[in-house]
């Protein structure tokens, strides 16, 4: 089975990937920050037995992974291929992710909440997204009661997640914008219509390679339907304006621009040694020039491939290695050039 970064989606020039993701808790336990190691493992426990004992398909599909049983390459891993979030790696004891075989769904146990439910789907498939997290919400409900207000909705951890619990996002990739100098100006005016922007992994992240997550701020007042119809709204006027601008430069600096993404895509694929920092810089440069079709002959999903494979754990990972910093540089350039193959 595919993973989700090397499948093809909707307006995938733009768009990377769409996310749902639900927080939920259970009613009489405690939230995480305060229940103690045995209503942990309760937790855990029951979450397992929603999943993996319900009567239906999906059951046979998933896996629990403890999270102290796995190293730290591997978990810093799972955070590189975003199926759990950076704090899942602050403390182990009680916690764990329950996972599908094409890593579409997983859902964190015991994080900021007791549960994190989220799916993800390349390209823009928020309806999609939506649709099977609603689905999997269902099936653990049948055997879990969750925290639940009649005037508040899902009670959750962090007061801006109470209401619907649902934080629905994409990862957009905005290199045109950002060479016309256009990007701040609109992702101020978005964040001014109770949009969050934010960096690659998430909240306190760092927008590297012109990569940004676009998501709702507002769980409270607003159905799920509506929430998604107002950040769709948005994300097509940000897709517009992107390809606005790479029609721009093409029509005004195509040469000047070609120039830029082959001479990006010569170091990209020929390099010896190449830093994280250098590959997001080049890698915006390459995928926008396949995306353009001034780049032939790679297929985009092996681009979109490379931003996952070549962050540093996934490499120690692949190598089955503990490797230096200078080591991992190496071997990054090395698995450009045997992914890329010219």
């Amino acid at each position: 089975m595919s993973k989700w970064y090397v499948e093809q989606g909707p307006e995938w020039d733009v768009i990377i990937s769409s996310r749902i993701r639900l927080a939920r808790n259970f009613r009489n336990i405690p939230f995480p920050v305060r229940m103690n190691r045995e209503q942990g493992e309760q937790v855990i426990q029951k979450s397992k037995n929603a999943i993996l004992e319900s009567n239906t398909v999906l059951s046979k599909d998933f896996e629990f992974i403890p999270m102290n049983r796995l190293n730290v390459i591997d978990r810093q891993a799972m955070v590189e291929e975003h199926l759990i979030s950076p704090e899942m790696l602050q403390d182990t004891h009680s916690r764990g992710v329950l996972i599908n075989r094409d890593q579409k769904i997983s859902i964190m146990v015991n994080e900021e909440d007791h549960l994190r439910l989220q799916c993800i789907f390349p390209g823009l498939q928020l309806d999609e997204a939506w649709d099977l997290a609603n689905k999997i919400d269902n099936i653990l409900e049948e055997r879990i009661e969750y925290a639940y207000s009649e005037n508040y909705g899902y009670l959750t951890s962090c007061p801006t997640n109470v209401g619907t619990g649902m934080r629905a996002s994409a990862m957009v990739h905005l290199p045109a914008l950002a060479m016309t100098g256009h990007i701040n100006s609109l992702l101020s005016a978005v964040s001014k219509l109770g949009i969050a922007v934010r960096g690659l992994y998430g909240e306190g992240s760092e927008a590297r390679g012109n990569i940004f997550q676009i998501s709702n701020q507002v769980t409270l007042g607003m159905s799920e339907e509506e929430t998604l119809e107002n950040l769709k709204g948005i994300i097509k006027q940000i897709i517009e304006q992107e390809r606005i601008a790479r029609n721009k430069i093409l029509k005004e600096s195509r040469l000047k621009l070609e120039d830029r993404l082959y001479r990006s895509f010569g170091v990209f694929s020929n390099a010896r040694v190449m830093s994280s920092e250098e590959f997001m810089k080049l890698f915006s440069d390459v995928k926008l020039g396949v995306n353009l079709g001034i780049i032939k002959g790679i297929p985009l999903e092996t681009i979109n491939e490379l931003m996952i494979i070549t962050q540093p754990a996934n490499i120690m990972k692949r190598y089955g290695e503990n490797l230096s910093a200078e080591e991992r540089d190496v071997r990054r350039a090395e698995l450009i050039r045997e992914k890329i193959k010219i």
